[in-house]
């Protein structure tokens, strides 16, 4: 999956410009790409993540 496509699919999944984190991990893993990757597509796309596991968000 190129790289387009994958922002693509990030993009569909927070139409608000939001995801959950637990959304987040589940379609990190579906795309093949680490947790940390996600971040960093997350930041570049300026989409939030909500609900924070952790509680950092």
């Amino acid at each position: 999956m190129s790289p387009e496509e994958i922002k693509a699919r990030i993009k569909t999944a927070a139409p608000e410009g939001k995801i959950t984190c637990p959304a987040a991990m589940s379609l990190a893993k579906e795309l093949g790409i680490s947790r940390k990757e996600m971040g960093e597509l997350l930041n570049e796309l300026r989409i939030k993540i909500i609900q924070c596991q952790l509680g950092c968000f």
